[in-house]
């Protein structure tokens, strides 16, 4: 059992039935689906485009898939990768990956050929279930990353037939969404193929609670892809941290999560993959976030859980609106990644009678750490509470065993059971960010008296937008790669829409005529469109330190000066 040495004043400010701490997790995630195929066997899992998915079915094709993956040579230990949108083959990929013991790997299905080459790089998987729009990428990798098992997952056949059978008409729109959702692959072995098999013996031995589950990219400080090392004990004690802050929230068939943010990040994967199987819930899966498509499925099952980002919140909200569709009945909405505004929270509640609450997290931490009581008592401004069996510090950046005085501003250093114990193949990456046990997450913030934490400043210069991490290192090495760019500097600045937009400062030949445009378009060859900078300023010179280095802070500050004096 954990000992608690300092102080936690956000106990006293725990909503009504959320306990002080938890009893330390036993067992593997896969426990948590058999525990409700056990309970909720003929009740709905899964549900895409209005086809539902049994638990009892769901489990059947977890046990089918991981006989599939154990033939084509997946063993305990494994990194196996996956790189899909959110569809149903995802859920069970994921499971049955874990089901013989061998750790997923989750990628952005978006991402360019550099940027998902620089993943694979780095974790040497040699399985991998991929989206078939992605398959020929894959397939494209130099040699020496060869996926010896490369499985081809067409989405669109988990839908129902009647979807299936209105993409495969001979008319523009039809032929625009099919392609939008599929493409022909050769040279990969079929997902259908996978499920197949005969279920996996009940024998077959299943992981232990210390052994590594799941591998979470993170941009991190450097710009170079590193991956979190999760835990069985780390997934499962956030999920269970999640179910201790929303005690209302009654598991079983009555509970409803929405999937419309993304898997491969590590808020959706713990809040829509983890946490919703744990409950027994309906979980509804979204391949992207269309309000149209959100709303047609709260007229019948509105939300009882909807994690989101505050432009989801607000799209939603207006697409209500202007459509005449009411949101009553969206219970808890819990939003992430950025900043979440007031103005927003007000009419959002009004139309859903439910409650909007910020939190807030890092992949390192499964990721959630904190998050607003769902309760009147939360505050508007702060990340909330943190959640029970997380302990917190705010010390000095510059000596981080130093606490600072109680509300003063200092770096934010945690433990817990959902703390990730290092970076994959990386004990120099991972010394960095840890001293005496704690983890130093880059944060500057300051605890109020009740306990409720403010996040004032970031020691890392990570830029967050739309929800996604953008590293400002590897879009300035894409930029510096255009003939005309001599250097280049990238910040995030304030946006009401994606919480801080990608912006950089470049220095440019002297003697070429610049094209804005194009040195964006050259950005986006190499870049997920979300890194890409939506604007570009041509500088004479970027502000330096005595040895050379760039100064971020300085860049971003003449920025906000130079915008603030055209507005």
């Amino acid at each position: 059992m954990t000992t608690y040495d300092p102080p936690r004043p956000w106990i006293a400010s725990y909503a009504e039935g959320v306990p002080d701490d938890l009893e330390p997790v036993s067992g593997s995630l896969v426990d948590i689906v058999e525990a409700s195929v056990r309970d909720y066997p003929d009740a709905p899992a899964l549900q895409f485009f209005g086809r539902e998915t049994t638990y009892r079915h769901m489990h059947e094709q977890i046990e089918r898939a991981a006989a599939g993956l154990k033939a084509h040579g997946v063993k305990a230990g494994d990194p196996v990768a996956i790189v899909l949108p959110n569809c149903p083959q995802h859920i069970v990929a994921f499971y049955a990956i874990l089901r013989l013991g061998a750790v997923v790997v989750e990628h952005n299905p978006l991402y360019t050929p550099r940027e998902l080459r620089k993943q694979f790089e780095d974790h040497g998987a040699k399985h991998a279930i991929v989206w078939s729009k992605v398959v020929s990428t894959v397939q494209e990798f130099p040699d020496d990353l060869a996926v010896t098992a490369l499985i081809s997952v067409d989405v669109t056949k988990a839908m129902p037939f009647g979807t299936r059978m209105a993409l495969k008409l001979p008319i523009a729109k039809a032929r625009e969404a099919r392609n939008a959702l599929h493409e022909r692959v050769t040279g990969a072995t079929s997902w259908e193929s996978i499920v197949g098999f005969e279920p996996l013996p009940q024998a077959h031995p299943k992981p232990k609670t210390d052994d590594l589950a799941l591998i979470q990219y993170t941009s991190g400080t450097t710009g170079t892809p590193k991956g979190a090392s999760l835990t069985h004990r780390n997934l499962l004690s956030n999920a269970a941290q999640a179910r201790a802050w929303v005690p209302s929230i009654v598991r079983g068939p009555g509970c409803v999560v929405y999937a419309v943010l993304p898997m491969f990040h590590a808020y959706g994967l713990t809040l829509c993959l983890t946490f919703a199987m744990s409950m027994g819930a309906r979980l509804v899966l979204f391949p992207r976030f269309d309000p149209d498509m959100v709303l047609e499925v709260t007229k019948k099952h509105p939300a009882t859980f909807l994690p989101l980002v505050p432009p989801i919140a607000d799209r939603l909200l207006k697409a209500a609106q202007e459509k005449g569709v009411s949101l009553a009945g969206t219970e808890v909405a819990i939003s992430g990644a950025m900043a979440l505004p007031h103005e927003l929270v007000v009419p959002f509640e009004a139309a859903t009678g439910g409650y909007l609450v910020e939190g807030y997290g890092l992949s390192e931490t499964s990721p959630v750490l904190m998050a607003n009581p769902v309760a009147e008592n939360r505050v508007p401004g702060t990340v909330g509470l943190p959640i029970p069996g997380t302990e917190c510090r705010v010390v000095d950046p510059d000596e981080p065993t130093k606490d600072v005085p109680a509300g003063e501003r200092g770096e934010l250093v945690v433990r817990g059971p959902q703390v990730f114990s290092g970076y994959y193949g990386k004990p120099e990456e991972t010394e960095k960010v840890f001293v005496d046990g704690w983890f130093r997450t880059g944060d500057i913030v300051q605890i109020d008296e009740a306990g409720f934490v403010r996040i004032v400043d970031r020691i890392k210069e990570l830029i967050i937008t739309g929800g996604f991490n953008v590293m400002p290192t590897e879009v300035e090495n894409a930029l510096r790669q255009h003939p005309d760019v001599v250097e280049a500097a990238v910040v995030g600045l304030p946006s009401d829409h994606s919480g801080e937009e990608v912006v950089a400062a470049i220095v440019v030949d002297p003697g070429k005529e610049v094209d804005v445009e194009a040195i964006r378009e050259f950005a986006r060859g190499i870049l997920t469109p979300y890194k890409v900078p939506r604007r570009l300023y041509v500088v004479d010179e970027l502000p330096k330190s005595l040895i050379g280095k760039v100064l971020r802070r300085q860049v971003r500050d003449s920025l906000l000066n130079l915008n603030a004096g055209s507005s």
